[in-house]
């Protein structure tokens, strides 16, 4: 199995990197294109993978191709590959707003695409990607996308009607949640702790907080009322959290993703 992929930047790198960590593919059955041949480079080096600056070249090679380019860039790259890119080969995209209506009207005819959104923890291996393909995708297919991308990210596949608030709840909130990590260590700082372990402090509070959620099952509301002791600390925070509309605001970014991600 190639793998291919146009664009190697901060996304494709981390996608790259989890895959050939996890054995699902080597080093030599993997391409990338890119503009920069710096770039290229500098993923030559560090993976061992093939380089081209030629997008149709990667098309060539791959038998799944990850289109990991911005979304601006959509256009213009299915109009270079459209020709060389063929109904077998799986097409796996991870653009906001593009559509399987809009990629299949761009490429001009059927072909297997899965429309992902994939966010900035893979990384370091804990990403979270919503995966939606399209009729032309067997479950097969679609299993053996899902398999690859397991090496840096949990999936899950949900209909395309979600794809956008994916977008808004795993695909953009990894800024939200560093914002909150970065506000929680400058009071650390104010408070008289140093910076890098205000960061530390604040950042492993918050992977902790995480895992409880995910490997205890109980509700966040239950776990939250775990930590408030009557007349404790942690309710007088929680009151000031609320009194200052944290949820609300919360809930408002996560909208405005929402609406700019439908608007793409």
């Amino acid at each position: 199995m190639k793998i291919g992929f146009i664009g190697c930047g901060n996304m494709g790198g981390a996608m790259m990197q989890g895959i050939l960590d996890s054995g699902k593919c080597r080093a030599e059955d993997m391409i990338t294109s890119d503009k920069s041949e710096a770039a290229l480079k500098a993923k030559k080096e560090q993976l061992g993978i093939n380089i081209t600056t030629d997008n149709k070249e990667a098309a060539k090679f791959a038998d799944i191709l990850f289109l990991s380019v911005k979304p601006q860039f959509y256009e213009s790259v299915i109009e270079d590959i459209k020709y060389v890119v063929t109904d077998k080969m799986i097409i796996v995209t991870i653009a906001p707003g593009k559509t399987l209506a809009w990629l299949s009207e761009k490429f001009g005819r059927e072909l297997k695409i899965i429309r992902t959104m994939p966010n900035t923890p893979a990384m370091v291996k804990e990403g979270m990607i919503g995966m939606c393909p399209n009729s032309n995708v067997s479950k097969e297919d679609t299993e053996l996308v899902r398999d690859i991308c397991d090496g840096f990210a949990k999936t899950e596949v949900i209909p395309e009607n979600l794809m956008d608030v994916v977008t808004a709840v795993s695909g953009s909130s990894p800024a939200y949640v560093f914002m909150f990590i970065e506000a929680m260590a400058d009071a650390a700082v104010a408070g008289g702790m140093p910076r890098a372990q205000a960061y530390t402090f604040a950042a492993q509070a918050v992977l902790g907080s995480a895992k409880m959620v995910l490997e205890t099952g109980k509700h966040p509301g239950e776990l939250k009322d775990m930590v408030c002791s009557p007349a404790g600390t942690t309710i007088q925070a929680v009151r000031v959290l609320e009194e200052k509309g944290f949820r609300s605001a919360v809930f408002e970014c996560m909208e405005k993703c929402l609406d700019v991600s439908r608007n793409m």
